[in-house]
């Protein structure tokens, strides 16, 4: 193997190749998140942009350059290259310490990231009472949320549709009696507005994010040593 132990050569390969499978299934699940269409509509505004999305924006495009790394690095491996090695090892050091800051910034913005959720959602709700075009869209997504999670409304429960409540015959229908249900309008209603699990269903996914996150870490800093002691035992051949 020309001076280098084949067991780490290959070693090194399948490392990367599993690191550049990483990087898929991190790219595919960030874009899942971001266009579930469980949280895509009922967070869209014109006013708040996509703020909350920033952080999957950031996993998106690191799962992007991790899948270009990995193969950069089983191309160095294979070949022997330590220049492909060595922007492996940089390449990966620039990730680790920009999702380090990513961390450090998201825990130090988490109150402003709260403050646009709830302002998106008490914002968007003034769109299940309107008796326009304009909101039509966003009440389909709110019917199928409530009917999936057994709520109503956003913020004040059935009251969030105002006029519109009539218009759709089985809104927020409550059929089980042992659900936590309420009279409203001379209907059988559910009694929990939708917020808190819209909210819940949002932790989920940052839950997701960060545990992606936290994985991606451990594979990088393997990443990082391997890289390394294959660079050095090439250089000392």
């Amino acid at each position: 193997m020309a001076g280098v132990s084949g067991c780490i050569k290959y070693s090194m390969f399948i490392f990367n190749f599993v690191f550049w499978l990483c990087g898929i299934v991190i790219l595919a699940l960030a874009i899942w998140v971001r266009v579930s269409d469980d949280t895509q509509e009922i967070l869209s505004s014109e006013d708040l942009g996509s703020s909350p999305y920033v952080a999957v924006n950031l996993l998106i495009a690191v799962g992007a350059v991790i899948m270009v790394l990995g193969f950069l690095g089983c191309c160095g491996a294979i070949r022997e290259s330590r220049c492909m090695l060595l922007l492996f090892f940089i390449g990966l050091l620039v990730i680790l310490l920009l999702q380090v800051a990513a961390g450090i910034l998201g825990a130090a913005f988490k109150p402003e990231y709260d403050r646009i959720l709830n302002e998106t959602l008490y914002e968007n709700r003034k769109l299940l009472s309107t008796t326009d075009g304009s909101g039509k869209e966003f009440q389909q997504v709110i019917i199928g949320f409530q009917e999936e999670f057994k709520c109503c409304g956003l913020v004040n429960g059935a009251a969030d549709w105002g006029n519109n409540f009539q218009q759709y015959p089985k809104l927020c229908e409550c059929q089980d009696a042992q659900e936590q249900c309420t009279n409203y309008d001379g209907k059988l209603v559910y009694k929990e507005p939708c917020i808190s699990f819209i909210k819940n269903l949002l932790a989920k996914n940052v839950i997701i994010v960060i545990g992606i996150a936290f994985g991606l870490a451990v594979v990088e800093i393997l990443g990082l040593v391997f890289s390394m002691v294959l660079y050095c035992q090439i250089g000392s051949k």
